[in-house]
């Protein structure tokens, strides 16, 4: 009598197809997490405009542009925040006049000339420390040195501390951007006799442009929201400011007094700064954005 025949082993391709039904659905289960985490962003930055609008937006109207505030309680008199309006407007611009053209040669040298340096490793290094520093820190930084000898608030202390926190974001950012422009493209450009300058500003930098803006614009948003360092700095003012030199009103410290207020006129006030703000924020990002596009089609 013959022996029973042997079962014939697995065979290869049926191995191979189990390892790819497993990759299939591990990817399957990886895509739904991601999915099922944008989502909840997505929720929770949803809800957090929602509410915001909700509860700002009956506090804007035209007093709350063109008037001072007033003393909490006084509800029969036109009460605003057009100081810290301007205050905010002031120091953000003369922050942005200082760190972007600072941010980006750095991110340039960093990018094209110090890639191997240990000056540029160090450079880098420290950019990274700051980008990740508490702001309050910084602003005690830009007390000691600019209030505590000047011996008054300024707008110009403010001004220095906010483009303090803009300078790394616009520098590694520049230099991130500028590292993702192929050789190629210089290659080329100083093929045809450019010279490095040249190949610089009408090559790399419009190449590289969008991203650069990108940063930019990140840098100018986390300024807007910041109120540690202005505390330190520019502290606040109810009135009219004649010149940098004295304190100056702006928004987000307006935010934080009438938010912390037990006055319900002034916690509507800071309801319509927050809406402010968020909304300000988020109309210069997508008209920059949008400029940037048609740009880049053109």
């Amino acid at each position: 009598m013959s022996a029973p025949a042997a079962r014939p082993p697995a065979t290869r391709p049926n191995i191979k197809s189990h390892i790819m039904r497993r990759r299939i659905l591990v990817n399957r289960f990886i895509l739904l997490l991601s999915m099922l985490a944008a989502v909840g962003g997505l929720f929770m930055l949803i809800w957090i405009l929602g509410d915001v609008a909700m509860r700002g937006a009956s506090s804007i109207n035209w007093d709350f542009f063109t008037q001072l505030p007033t003393p909490p309680g006084t509800t029969d008199e036109p009460s605003g925040v057009a100081n810290a309006i301007v205050g905010t407007l002031l120091m953000t611009t003369i922050a942005t006049l200082i760190a972007v053209p600072f941010g980006v040669l750095a991110g340039t040298y960093l990018a094209e000339f110090g890639k191997e340096s240990k000056f540029g490793a160090t450079a880098r290094f420290i950019s990274d420390i700051l980008v990740s520093a508490p702001s309050i820190v910084i602003g005690v930084f830009v007390y000691l040195l600019l209030v505590k000898p000047m011996g008054n608030f300024s707008g110009w202390a403010g001004a220095v501390s906010l483009a303090i926190i803009m300078l790394p974001v616009v520098t590694r950012t520049s230099e991130e951007m500028l590292r993702l422009v192929p050789t190629e493209m210089r290659e080329a450009a100083l093929a045809l006799g450019a010279p490095y300058w040249k190949m610089l500003v009408q090559v790399i930098y419009r190449a590289a442009k969008t991203g650069m803006m990108t940063g930019i614009m990140l840098a100018v948003a986390r300024v807007a929201g910041e109120t540690a360092p202005l505390l330190f700095t520019s502290l606040n003012s109810p009135y009219w400011m004649d010149s940098m030199n004295e304190p100056m009103a702006n928004l987000t410290t307006d935010l934080f007094n009438y938010a912390m207020s037990p006055y319900a006129d002034w916690q509507r006030q800071a309801w319509g700064i927050a809406f402010l703000i968020t909304m300000s924020v988020l109309v210069v990002t997508i008209i920059t954005r949008l400029a940037l596009h048609q740009r880049s089609d053109a």
